[in-house]
């Protein structure tokens, strides 16, 4: 299933940040090969996987193409989404050895990234495919890297939570202390937003979760609770809103999670704790 890019500028951005840290002034290793040599290469997987990044590797050798006014071109045997054995050939590409060789770490470190974030992010989803429940990202990404990391959560099989402080409400704690009650913070939220908005109610016990329905709540984050109140609360709801369970969820909690019924289970872990997918560029000099 193919799922919608984030914007071209987007990836321009974070590839022309990436190169920058890496190249700085310039290349000064690849200066020690011929300016006019030739590389014939490919990216393979070390691992079993889900693929995601192969827009910004594409955009990574346009990039360092240009520089050098040249065009290296990639011919992809994968697309994102698809989940590929150890030893598995992404792509092959061909072209002068100087701009390839500047790209190379660029081009591994983001796709390894993305790649790994699909991956555990499809572990996830496969965990909790029996139930109703869907998995949501959060804001808990990396710096710089949230368009593309929440991309590749779509590619794993999640879906994406709000994707910043302004296209979504989420009533936590802290703006609970504000001096305001949680029914007027609520009443508020929902007056501010458009009809379609998301807009959430983050709730720490049944006494808060029942004031929250009562408040006109739709969508009702469930922190930290244990799986007998999620059954309850579950109970309790009905069809008056959508239930999101969050807190320490992992591998070993969240089917367990789901099966009580939410509708939403969200995870921090999916792109906080990465761990990249293990890829290898290698090269053969024509």
């Amino acid at each position: 299933m193919e799922h919608p890019l984030p914007a071209k500028k987007i990836i321009k951005r974070l590839v022309k940040n990436c190169l920058r840290e890496d190249i700085g002034s310039g290349d000064v290793t690849a200066r020690l090969t011929p300016r006019d040599s030739i590389i014939d290469g490919k990216i393979i997987s070390r691992e079993r996987g889900v693929i995601c990044g192969t827009a910004w590797v594409n955009e990574v050798f346009r990039q360092v193409g240009k520089r050098h006014k040249t065009k290296l071109d990639v011919d992809w045997h994968v697309k994102d989404g698809d989940i590929v054995k150890a030893g598995a050939t992404l792509c092959r590409f061909e072209g002068l050895a100087h701009p390839i060789l500047s790209g190379e770490r660029t081009a591994l470190n983001i796709m390894q990234t993305l790649s790994g974030t699909a991956t555990v992010t499809r572990l996830y989803a496969d965990a909790i495919a029996h139930t109703k429940a869907r998995l949501l990202d959060t804001r808990k990404t990396l710096p710089t890297m949230r368009e593309a990391q929440k991309y590749a959560v779509l590619c794993g099989g999640g879906v994406n939570h709000r994707m910043g402080l302004y296209d979504g409400i989420i009533i936590k704690e802290n703006h609970l202390r504000s001096g305001k009650s949680l029914e007027r913070i609520v009443a508020d939220a929902i007056a501010s937003m458009p009809a379609d908005a998301l807009v959430e109610l983050e709730v720490e016990s049944l006494e808060e979760l029942e004031r929250g329905l009562h408040a006109g709540a739709k969508r009702i984050m469930l922190d930290d609770f244990s799986l007998e109140d999620m059954r309850e609360a579950v109970e309790l709801t009905g069809d008056q809103a959508d239930l999101e369970a969050s807190g320490g969820i992992n591998m070993k909690t969240i089917a367990a999670v789901a099966e009580t019924g939410v509708d939403f289970i969200s995870s921090g872990s999916i792109t906080k704790h990465v761990k990249a997918l293990d890829l290898s560029m290698l090269f053969d000099y024509k």
